[in-house]
Parts: C-alpha cells; sequence; structure tokens
C-alpha cells in the first residue's frame, strides 16, 4: 500500500475542519480533486472513512482509526524533515510553536531574537488556551508549546519554567470588596464570577484552588480574550482574576485590582512531549529561553 504523505495531510486537513469546501481553501485545492483523493483512499485501504451528511462529514469507526495513525505519521514525516533539513545546524525548516493569546505578547523578545538567529526557520504559530496547547502537542499538531504551568499531562509532557506573575482580582472601583487591601476566596462567595473558556490552563487552576479552599464559584460568563473580560468587569457583570501584566495594560479608571491572599501566581513555561525528539528548530528555542531573560 502506498499512500502519499500529502494524502494524509489532506485527510487530516478534512477531518479538523469538517468541510469539503473550507478543508479545498485550506488545502489550495479545488473541492473535486479533494474529494477524489479522499475516494482513492478509501479504495486503498478498502474501508469507508468519512460520512458526508448535509456538507458536514464525520469519522466512521475506520476512520477514527486512521486519524490517529495518520496523525503519527505526519508528524514523525515532519520530524526526519526537521533533522534532515539540518544536518548541518539549524538553517531551515518549520517550527510548529503553540501559544496562548494571553500570553503571546510576553515573550516576543524571545520570538524576535530566535528570528534573528535562525531566519531560515518559518514559523507556524497556533494559538490555543494553554489546555489547548497540551492536548495539540499529545495530538502531534505542535513541536512545543508556551503553557500555564503546573501543566495537566504530566507523565506525558516535560515542561521547562520562563517566568511567573502574581494573579491580581479585578473589579469595579466602586464595588464594596475594593475598599479590601487583599481579596480572599470566600470574598468571592457572594457574586458572580467571570472565568476563561475551559480550554485554558489557568480556568482550571482557578476552579481548583477556589474548591480546595471551600468555594464554588458562580460562574456568569466565560471568555478567551483578556479585554472583553475587564470590560464585562467594568460593566459590573462579575468579577476576575488576571495576571498582572494584563492588569498594567487596563485602563484603571474604572477598575481595581487587589493581590489575593494567600497570593496566587501565573507561572508561564514551555512544554513538549517527553517520548518524542525534539525537532531542531524546537530544541534552539529552548536553548534560547534558557540562555537569557526575555
Amino acid at each position: 500500500m502506498n499512500i502519499p504523505i500529502k494524502t494524509l495531510r489532506c485527510f487530516v486537513t478534512l477531518v479538523e475542519t469538517g468541510n469539503y469546501t473550507r478543508a479545498a481553501e485550506k488545502l489550495y485545492l479545488t473541492q473535486p480533486t479533494l474529494s477524489k483523493m479522499i475516494q482513492r483512499l478509501e479504495e486503498q485501504l478498502g474501508q469507508t472513512l468519512l460520512i458526508r451528511n448535509n456538507q458536514k462529514v464525520t469519522l466512521t469507526q475506520a476512520g477514527m482509526l486512521f486519524e490517529a495513525s495518520a496523525r503519527q505519521m505526519i508528524g514523525q514525516w515532519h520530524r526526519l524533515e526537521q533533522e534532515m533539513n539540518n544536518l548541518s545546524g539549524v538553517k531551515s525548516g518549520v517550527l510548529r510553536l503553540g501559544v496562548c493569546p494571553m500570553m503571546s505578547s510576553l515573550f516576543i523578545g524571545l520570538l524576535v531574537e530566535f528570528r534573528k538567529r535562525y531566519p531560515g526557520i518559518t514559523l507556524e504559530m497556533a494559538e490555543y488556551g494553554g489546555f489547548g496547547c497540551e492536548q495539540a502537542l499529545l495530538e502531534d499538531k505542535l513541536d512545543i508549546a508556551f503553557a500555564i504551568l503546573p501543566i495537566t499531562y504530566t507523565d506525558e509532557l516535560e515542561r521547562t519554567p520562563l517566568r511567573f506573575y502574581p494573579l491580581m482580582a479585578c473589579l469595579p472601583k466602586k464595588h464594596p470588596l475594593a475598599a479590601k487591601t487583599a481579596l480572599c476566596w470566600a470574598d468571592f462567595a457572594d457574586y458572580p464570577f467571570i472565568l476563561y473558556n475551559e480550554d485554558f490552563s489557568l480556568s482550571k487552576i482557578i476552579t481548583r484552588q477556589s474548591r480546595a479552599a471551600g468555594v464554588e464559584l458562580n460562574i456568569a460568563f466565560r471568555s478567551g480574550q483578556w479585554d472583553f473580560l475587564a470590560a464585562m468587569v467594568e460593566a459590573d457583570m462579575g468579577l476576575a482574576l488576571l495576571p498582572e501584566p494584563i492588569c498594567q495594560r487596563l485602563d484603571n479608571s474604572e477598575l481595581a485590582f487587589r493581590p489575593m491572599s494567600p497570593g496566587m501566581t501565573w507561572d508561564l513555561g514551555l512544554t513538549w512531549r517527553k517520548n518524542l525528539p525534539l525537532t531542531p528548530a524546537a530544541n534552539a528555542l529552548l536553548e534560547l529561553s534558557r540562555q537569557q531573560d526575555f
């Protein structure tokens, strides 16, 4: 059986988009070309991989089995390409880097220095929440990712710390709790709370720590955008916790920020797969992150 790596990539892209039209656009193919490619793949395997229903595709049992193997083969081929390209040093290739929107600006200096030192490396950055980055690593969509520590999949992923920042309670300036110099978890019990989306590691950390303190937060809204989250707090729709660097960017004319007691920190780092070798470009980024404070 001879299945080109391009066919595997097309199949996985189709699964991810769930739609032939969107997948074809993303792959720069015509829809009939993509349909024929998938049809030939199914004929080669002797199995139906996808069910097309109302312009949406879903995986059959055979399709789910094939998708998992296809992702592994694409990842192995990617790492082989990177190693072959860089036998004489990190000169060319692709770095698949996962970033969390909330933290990306904090590491601009590191990425700028990386581009200066390795101009031949193409950075392919994908935005996920911290937990989403971990899942993308496990699915072999990424080579390395910025992450919120502690990570969830400690058995499968390795990590190294980079920076940490205090987490601050964010509340309207005229809120009754603004009179306090510091807030504890019990202070949140009687007020609506605005939390991050569920694929954000910070969401899981906040939920875990509040429950450990015996407080079940009253989640009124969720958001993956810190500016929208702060706008909801300003509109008195609830309270929130924000990392100190984010608080410093906000207009504090209508908002108040108070530390937590006991203190909480937002710990940032890099994470990658334990059981797979780092690509040369990913290893170069890791080593650079350890050399200087960016």
